[in-house]
């Protein structure tokens, strides 16, 4: 796919994407219905029926690609598509059921195991991200669209890493060393790659966890910014495995933190 056709099937989702939002925190205030999955997380209404609204529009967009959700894929059938969508309704569910304001709502297009295209909406911080190509990643918020690039915001001599977990593991801690990180922010969800999109933050660094509808559409976001995505072994980070599990993750904001 080109370029435009890129930017426009992005740009035609976010309206769907900022109902999805407001969706999503309305179903909280009524009171969320909650279940819990096989694997032991939770899953509510929320997730649902965002996924289903999402979904539809995806459909109408693209219909003859397929789609991924972690809502309704069978971890039976292994994948093996070079271009499909990846969607992860709500990222971030137990913060989203806790009425926390971190979980995100996301949709990645992947092509040729690279995530090209992303769109992670933060409803309760009002902030959508959206890109469709390198040089192409935008934060709308306050109902204005800015370019975001991985400048950075933190003052000089400051480098700041996120976290998904209050205490990272010993790995983490070397590796995050190495580039002389001052502080750590622990942060839930997607939203890490889009702050470090917008050059809010430095570096993210996990060992293997989630699955590749975690990471896809902020992945996209923050490489298309300028970020640098690889593993820790710094290997390529590549989409389209057949049972969707992530590898080790790196994420900088550039190579020299501090510029």
């Amino acid at each position: 796919m080109k370029t435009g056709e890129l930017k426009t099937i992005s740009e035609s989702l976010i309206s769907t994407f900022n109902e999805a939002g407001k969706i999503s925190i309305n179903l909280y205030k009524k009171g969320l219905k909650i279940q819990i999955k096989e694997d032991k997380s939770p899953v509510c209404n929320g997730d649902i029926e965002v996924n289903e609204l999402i979904t539809k529009k995806i459909k109408e967009v693209t219909p003859n690609l397929p789609i991924i959700s972690e809502e309704t894929v069978d971890l039976n059938v292994r994948n093996t598509a070079k271009i499909f969508w990846l969607i992860d309704p709500i990222d971030g569910t137990k913060e989203y059921i806790a009425g926390k304001d971190e979980y995100t709502l996301n949709a990645a297009l992947v092509i040729n195991s690279v995530p090209v295209l992303g769109l992670v909406g933060v409803p309760k911080k009002n902030r959508l991200f959206y890109s469709y190509g390198p040089g192409e990643s935008y934060l709308i918020e306050e109902g204005k669209t800015k370019k975001i690039n991985c400048a950075k915001q933190q003052p000089k001599g400051q480098i700041v890493a996120l976290s998904s977990v209050m205490k990272p593991s010993d790995i983490i801690l070397n590796k995050l060393r190495e580039f002389k990180v001052n502080s750590i922010v622990k942060m839930a969800s997607s939203y890490k790659f889009c702050v470090i999109a917008s050059g809010e933050y430095d570096i993210y660094a996990a060992r293997e966890r989630a699955n590749e509808w975690d990471y896809a559409a902020g992945h996209a976001i923050a490489q298309n910014a300028g970020a640098i995505i690889k593993t820790l072994d710094e290997k390529p980070f590549l989409y389209g495995k057949e049972d969707y599990k992530n590898p080790s993750l790196l994420i900088k904001r550039s190579e020299n933190l501090d510029d």
